[in-house]
């Protein structure tokens, strides 16, 4: 058998059971994002930034001391922040009745 590589692991937990347990991750870190502000006294942080910071958490680990598990989540968090990303284009575009919008996610 085959191990799995970090990015395979990363995909299959945030593709899988995180997803669905903790929401789509735009609006998870759109919930983190505005905790963060009420916490800070700031405004919230929006969700792209707080999948950034999720990622540098991750790094700042992984300085410390090498774990697999820093490099899994440090993938799946670069997977959220691209997922977060394109939840926001979608989201956020405006509305037209006169034409079709062309997604390209």
């Amino acid at each position: 058998m085959v191990a799995e590589t970090i990015l395979q692991e990363a995909d299959r937990l945030v593709d899988g059971d995180r997803q669905w347990a903790y929401d789509h991750p735009y609006d998870n870190c759109l919930r983190i994002g505005k905790m963060w502000g009420l916490i800070l006294d700031i405004d919230p942080i929006p969700p792209e930034k707080v999948a950034l910071m999720m990622c540098g958490l991750k790094l700042v680990r992984e300085m410390h001391r090498h774990k697999r598990d820093n490099l899994v989540d440090l993938a799946g968090y670069a997977k959220v922040t691209d997922m977060v990303h394109k939840a926001k284009l979608v989201r956020e575009r405006p509305l037209t009745l006169d034409k079709e919008v062309p997604l390209h996610l």
